[in-house]
């Protein structure tokens, strides 16, 4: 039985529904983030048990330098280790990160030269006397740290936090009526409204089911189904450590637009189709015998186009109920 808590936002027509991960789910076994429990909203969730890594996945223990320039990792270096958290106190992670070491003084290019990159885990390198800067990222989350080695003496090990956690978005149509992958896609934007009434785009292009890696915050979620008007918005708070699964509640509906002679006909080839809006605005153009649009709820009319003679039929579309709607040649 699933569990779920549903919280109303701004528009009347969205809801969020936030669950816990189960486990044994092979993509959420890749994080190592403490899971949501269901019965709580993501202001209120208590740590649950940390997720372990894949047992094939190895840890990091060296840089590579990626250019001849790349002096600061000479034999004569002082060692230094690094390792991520995802909080502060948390444990060192061992997989997932994206290492680099930059110079602190830009190149000709108005860019901080890059020394030395690497993926996996923590990370044992040996950097001359002077001064870094180190970035650490996890997905879309990071963090940076200016490092000085000095001339004499050891080099502590160096710890940056993340801060950072995890969403993965779905959606449904309707209370409960799952959407196909492949018309279903989000789009993350910052949550402050820039002063030209835009929001910074973090992330598009999000697939259902996706773990996405962020910095703790608020953050504004896009949902669309389909390509004309089904759009929702939702702002949703990601902790860090923790790992959310937020459900995004579509008020719209599959519509299939046929012109018929009789009910129950076969639909009628070389048609061309207009849906018009409660207050007489173009929604969508087609062509075809049967072509099928995705709409939010709302009062329609097709008008259908075959051979100079027009027909049209008022409809209405409800939440999650999708439906034909043949429109007859005799008008009726």
């Amino acid at each position: 039985m699933k569990t779920a808590i549903i919280a109303s936002f701004a528009p009347a027509a969205l809801a969020l529904m936030v669950a816990g991960f189960a486990a044994p789910a092979a993509a959420q076994d890749t994080d190592p983030f403490t899971v949501i429990e269901p019965s709580r909203r993501p202001d209120e969730a208590k740590p649950g048990a940390e997720m372990t890594p894949p047992a094939e996945t190895p840890a990091v223990n060296a840089f590579s330098p990626l250019s001849p320039s790349g002096d600061a990792l000479l034999s004569t270096g002082k060692p230094v280790h690094f390792e991520a958290r995802l909080t502060d106190g948390g444990k060192p992670m061992k997989y997932g990160l994206s290492w680099r070491v930059f110079r602190p003084i830009a190149g000709p290019d108005g860019k901080l030269p890059l020394l030395a990159s690497a993926e996996g885990g923590s990370a044992d390198l040996e950097l001359e006397p002077g001064e870094y800067f180190v970035h650490v990222a996890f997905g879309r989350a990071g963090a940076t740290k200016k490092l000085v080695v000095p001339a004499k003496g050891d080099v502590a090990a160096q710890t940056l936090v993340l801060d950072a956690g995890g969403v993965v978005l779905n959606a449904v149509s309707g209370s409960d009526n799952r959407i196909p992958v492949s018309e279903l896609k989000f789009n993350i934007y910052a949550s402050e409204v820039r002063e030209d009434g835009e929001r910074g785009l973090i992330m598009s292009d999000v697939k259902p089911g996706e773990i996405v890696r962020l910095n703790a915050g608020t953050y504004h979620i896009v949902s669309n189904y389909g390509d004309i008007n089904a759009t929702i918005r939702a702002d949703i708070q990601i902790r860090a450590g923790q790992l959310t699964k937020a459900t995004l509640q579509h008020k719209a509906a599959k519509i299939a637009l046929k012109l018929v002679s009789q009910e129950g006909g076969e639909a009628i080839a070389d048609t061309a189709w207009s849906i018009l809006s409660g207050s007489g605005d173009s929604v969508s153009e087609s062509v075809g015998a049967f072509p099928v649009v995705i709409l939010a709820e709302g009062k329609y009319t097709a008008v259908a186009r075959h051979k100079d003679k027009i027909y049209q039929r008022d409809f209405t579309v409800a939440p999650g109920k999708n439906q034909d709607v043949e429109v007859l040649l005799d008008g009726g």
